[in-house]
């Protein structure tokens, strides 16, 4: 497996911009049907079957098979914030 910190010898720097199409595809579609793969365990599954501990400010998301906090969402910020902890990985169906 590549490392993925490691800069390959034929790649360019450009800004960001570059990565509008594929975070449209990436979130463009239905958002809790989107896989989340927890980084403590493994279990891979749409965050739709998270448990989701929710007040009226945060929202945290936790894997169903370990209860590793796989993200915090700051409902009550305008806009909206997501924080990252335990979530590996997170992929468009």
């Amino acid at each position: 497996m590549m490392d993925p910190h490691r800069r390959a010898a034929h790649a360019d720097y450009v800004d960001g911009n570059v990565l509008a199409g594929a975070l449209e595809r990436l979130f463009g579609g239905e958002p809790t049907e989107m896989i989340a793969v927890c980084g403590a365990c493994g279990s891979a599954a749409p965050i739709a079957e998270a448990w989701v501990e929710i007040d009226g400010a945060v929202a945290i998301v936790r894997c169903r098979s370990c209860t590793k906090t796989l993200a915090t969402v700051m409902t009550g910020e305008d806009p909206p914030r997501m924080t990252f902890s335990a979530l590996a990985e997170l992929r468009a169906t």
